[in-house]
């Protein structure tokens, strides 16, 4: 399966601050005032990208980057303004990747050519998308504000309310991706992709056994019969006298 080039990722941390929590919003006010300019500039900078990808179908890559890294940030704040997390965001640097915050946005690369035909209708092409924000986003006023009274209350950010904050703000952040021409096909609802399984080898079934040959046959030759003895006279009989003369066929 593949990858949609802007993914979403947040840690989850039971243990909050009260104190950063009641005053989340007064904090975060020099962070909100560099969002509102830097997307400003983005705003300007992706109306030349869509006519780069208008005419060519690239994206020019210094806008690509600079959209990206607003996209990033803005990400950051947003998950520390609606209670996904109480570290202080970082300010913007040089390649504004903060791997180690627990609110994290990751886009890919630019594509090798986009669609121009969905770059010239890209006002109509993210209508639901649009939709789906806006519903999301009152939702997210509503389950973020229980979360902060319940933080400011019990010092803890209970699962559940995390993972529905986790949800609108990340396909927000997507779906910003797509009104930023920085993708062009709609985002997934969630990036919590199921590992694949791997199949269960099939059960092998053993070859039938071939039958063992019959040892070959030795030709062996009868033994000889030993000659038989003769046979012992009796022990009462006399053998016959030997007679001492002549016999009487000789002649004379």
């Amino acid at each position: 399966m593949s990858t949609y080039p802007v993914t979403f990722e947040a840690d989850y941390v039971e243990q909050r601050s009260r104190l950063t929590t009641f005053f989340r919003l007064l904090l975060a006010i020099p962070h909100l005032l560099i969002v509102a300019f830097w997307g400003l500039a983005v705003f300007f900078g992706v109306i030349v990208a869509w006519f780069a990808l208008l005419f060519t179908g690239r994206w020019p890559l210094g806008l690509y980057m600079f959209t990206a890294n607003f996209l990033k940030y803005f990400t950051r704040v947003s998950g520390y303004c609606w209670l996904l997390t109480d570290p202080y965001p970082p300010f913007p640097s040089g390649v504004n990747d903060e791997p180690d915050y627990p609110v994290r946005l990751n886009v890919a690369a630019p594509l090798a050519e986009y669609s121009r035909l969905k770059v010239l209708l890209r006002i109509f092409y993210v209508i639901p998308a649009a939709i789906i924000v806006y519903v999301l986003n009152l939702v997210l006023d509503l389950i973020a504000f229980v979360a902060w009274l319940v933080i400011v209350v019990t010092g803890k950010q209970p699962k559940g309310l995390q993972d529905v904050i986790k949800l609108c703000v990340s396909y927000h952040m997507r779906a910003n991706g797509l009104f930023l021409l920085v993708t062009e096909t709609y985002p997934p609802f969630s990036d919590d992709h199921e590992p694949e399984q791997l199949a269960a080898p099939a059960p092998v079934t053993p070859l039938p056994q071939q039958p063992e040959a019959p040892a070959a046959a030795t030709f062996e030759p009868p033994a000889a019969p030993e000659p038989a003895a003769p046979p012992a006279p009796p022990a009462d009989e006399e053998p016959p006298p030997v007679p001492f003369g002549p016999s009487s066929t000789d002649g004379p």
